[in-house]
This record gives C-alpha cells, structure tokens and sequence, in this order.
C-alpha cells in the first residue's frame, strides 16, 4: 500500500479540539495514525460474512454480518469509539485516513465473499457500498450524535439491503 503523507495537527490540537486531553487521546492511540488505521472489527465481520447463509444475496451477508458486529459493541465501546469519531472528523486529513483505513476492512470481507463462491468483483462491489455507507454514517456527525453507533449504521445500511431482525440489537 502505498503511504500519502497528510499533514496533522499537533497531538495537542487533535486532543482538545473534540474536547479531549493529551492523556485521554494517549490512552485510546499510541500514535496520530493509530486513531484511524486500527480496527479490531475486520476479522470479525469477515468471520460473520463467511457464517451466513448461501441464499442470501452478497449485500445482504455483508450488511447483516456488520449487523451482527454492532449488536457485540457494548456502551463503553460505543463511547470509546465516538471518541475516536470526533477526533478524527474533526481534521480532514484524519477524515481521509479513515477512509483509506477500510481498504484492510474491505480485503478481508471481499475474501471471506470469493471464499463462499462470490465473483471478485461482486464481492469488492458488495463490500464497498457496505464500508461506504458505514464509513458515511460514522463519519455523518462528527461522534456526536445521541443515537448507539449500532443504530446509526444500521440505518445506512438499511439504504443498501434489509438487515433481518433478529440480527440486530434493540436501541
């Protein structure tokens, strides 16, 4: 992958502009680029995306794994992760590092989709609307919002295909 270096801010600046110190931004990214780029959800939606069913459509195991990802976030979680969201919405380099930070996201789902017979191109299709309207939700804020991220995703994705409802939490 090729690495386009964007200006950021000082730590200082990313920290008390969404309102947090030094320490707390310390806490939750060891460095300026870990705010975006890390992701501990990519195995788990691709393990979930491989579990579904075959009948379902492509788009429709994609946006009901992501479904079943979020109903695993608990509140402190979704605190942690509005956290990193006002960080990073609030710098547009860090926004388009978020962006970029999907490509990893993207590879593992596309992969978990090929691996269950899906065409590559469908699945790098199917997957890119489904990180795009994540990524635009989360993003849609700025980590602000009063609704769980869980609800908030689920709704865009709501835009591409139904999400069955027993795959979802209750918000």
């Amino acid at each position: 992958m090729v690495s386009i270096p964007v200006a950021y801010p000082p730590c200082t600046g990313l920290a008390t502009e969404p309102g947090v110190t030094s320490m707390t931004f310390f806490r939750y990214f060891p460095t300026k680029d870990a705010l975006t780029i890390d992701d501990p959800y990519d195995p788990i939606i691709a393990t979930i995306v491989s579990a579904q069913p075959a009948e379902l459509s492509p788009l429709q195991r994609v946006c009901t794994a992501f479904s079943i990802a979020l109903a695993q976030l608990d509140a402190g979680e979704d605190e942690a992760t509005r956290r990193r969201l006002r960080i990073a919405a609030a710098h547009p380099g860090l926004r388009a590092k978020t962006w970029e930070s999907t490509q990893a996201t993207q590879l593992a789902i596309v992969d978990a989709l090929v691996s269950t017979g899906v065409q590559r191109l469908e699945a790098e299709v199917t997957t890119g609307a489904c990180l795009g309207a994540s990524t635009a939700a989360l993003l849609h804020d700025g980590g602000v919002g009063t609704k769980s991220l869980g609800c908030q995703l689920r709704a865009a994705l709501a835009y591409l295909a139904p999400v069955p409802e027993e795959s979802s939490d209750a918000d």
